[in-house]
């Protein structure tokens, strides 16, 4: 008996919901990513690997004045900002979890964009994902890169 393998995408006409809002979803997640890239990619990295939001008019991050160490999501921004500069490494070593979440967006928007240019179907994959244990991995690398964020702090 021969397994057979699930396509990638199915045509839009047999996703599971209706073509308007496969095609709203997807058009979302596209719009996202590139609005991701465009305000990211005029920032500079911040070199200490934190408050790189702070280019963007925002206010530093209170937690390590008050705590004396990163907050969870600590270097986000900065891990994103060199993911679009196409310093993955970079990124990675600067904030795992933030990497993670800059690559998967991303590749989302990117999956959303090329649904909308072949008529496929983008909630199609998004169904088919194991919902749970995407969140669960997503909070373990998120306490992970915290631990880690903590461990090579220095302010």
């Amino acid at each position: 008996m021969v397994a057979t393998r699930q396509p990638f995408t199915i045509p839009l006409a047999e996703a599971p919901v209706s073509p308007t809002v496969d095609r709203a979803f997807a058009g979302l997640a596209a719009g996202l990513a590139i609005a991701a890239v465009v305000v990211l990619a005029p920032l500079a990295a911040d070199a200490r690997g934190f408050d790189t939001h702070v280019q963007l008019g925002m206010q530093p991050c209170g937690w390590p004045l008050a705590y004396g160490m990163p907050c969870p999501t600590c270097g986000c921004t900065t891990a994103a900002c060199l993911v679009v500069h196409g310093r993955w490494i970079g990124a990675l070593v600067t904030q795992p979890f933030g990497a993670a979440l800059a690559i998967g967006g991303l590749l989302l928007g990117a999956h959303g964009l090329y649904c909308l240019l072949r008529r496929r179907s983008f909630v199609d994959l998004l169904v088919r994902l194991p919902f749970w244990r995407v969140l669960f991995g997503a909070l373990v690398l998120l306490l992970g890169a915290w631990a880690y964020k903590c461990a090579v702090w220095q302010a």
